[in-house]
């Protein structure tokens, strides 16, 4: 058999044979299967929310809404007082995010520039604190803000997202910084500029893939965020996004439709920051996973 007979395709000028061709094929469906297993659910989630409670319960199963109603996002936002709770979300965790990101860009600049002697210190105690989970402190924490007059208070989750993401933060900061050569910096500096003139115009505009990519995992985990408004919001009005999901697991049932519904809603804001940032969130978690 010629090698032109048993060449199937070409790529990119090079000559695919049959095993390569079937290796490709084996690794697409392979790769087309988890897709589907893991976009499976968000799909069913969507459907589900555009059906009737009825049907959601209906055998057998409906796989696309035989018909289709928004009565769901209606009852939400007009009942549910859902688009106060997102605004407090949006708010809460924007802020929260921000905030640390700020906080963190300083400290992990001094950590990763500066040699002293509680450096190694301040490290261990950052990295101590992602190994504890988040619960543990959070009956002192309690009578900690209970004393202080913070509870029931939005900008309280405010705080706690601040306090809870700047470990997180500062450690991954620190690798993003460490794949920014010093002798950028040092030429800087010996034209004129200051160790902050230096900081914010030659080496924050190098890593904002980094700082885009903890800004929004900040923002993701403070988003999600429901054992803090839980325990520490007591009125309706400061409610936010998992606390308002969470009241529709009643004791006895499950408000499937309403929970689909808001469900969706929930998840849209993450998917569009994604979306506009993902360029950045790529380039900087492999721009941070190696040191420069």
């Amino acid at each position: 058999m010629s090698a032109s007979s048993q060449t199937i395709a070409i790529r990119g000028g090079k000559r695919i044979k049959p095993r390569t061709a079937a290796y490709h094929a084996v690794k697409f469906f392979v790769l087309a299967f988890f897709l589907v297993l893991i976009m499976f659910p968000f799909l069913w989630l969507l459907i589900s929310s555009f059906k009737s409670t009825q049907e959601i319960f209906s055998l057998p199963i409906t796989y696309w809404p035989a018909k289709f109603t928004i009565e769901n996002y209606i009852q939400i936002f007009s009942i549910g007082n859902f688009g106060r709770y997102a605004g407090n979300s949006a708010a809460t965790a924007t802020s929260g995010a921000g905030i640390a990101v700020l906080a963190a860009l300083m400290a992990a600049y001094v950590l990763s520039r500066f040699k002293f002697k509680l450096r190694k210190y301040i490290i261990g105690f950052y990295l101590l604190t992602q190994m504890l989970p988040g619960f543990v402190g959070l009956v002192p924490l309690y009578g900690m803000l209970s004393s202080w007059g913070m509870i029931d208070w939005l900008p309280t989750l405010t705080v706690l997202n601040m306090a809870s993401l700047i470990p997180f933060s500062c450690i991954t900061l620190m690798g993003f910084y460490e794949t920014v050569p010093v002798s950028i910096e040092e030429a800087a500096l010996i034209d004129g500029a200051t160790r902050l003139q230096t900081l914010v115009r030659v080496v924050l505009p190098i890593i904002i893939p980094g700082i885009s990519a903890v800004f929004i995992f900040g923002f993701v985990q403070a988003w999600n965020n429901l054992f803090a408004p839980v325990l520490y919001m007591n009125r309706d009005s400061n409610y936010t996004i998992p606390v308002a999901l969470n009241a529709m697991v009643l004791k006895n049932s499950i408000r499937w439709a309403e929970l689909s519904a808001g469900t969706v809603v929930a998840i849209i804001p993450t998917i569009v920051m994604f979306g506009f940032v993902q360029r950045y969130v790529a380039t900087g978690l492999t721009a941070g996973a190696v040191k420069g």
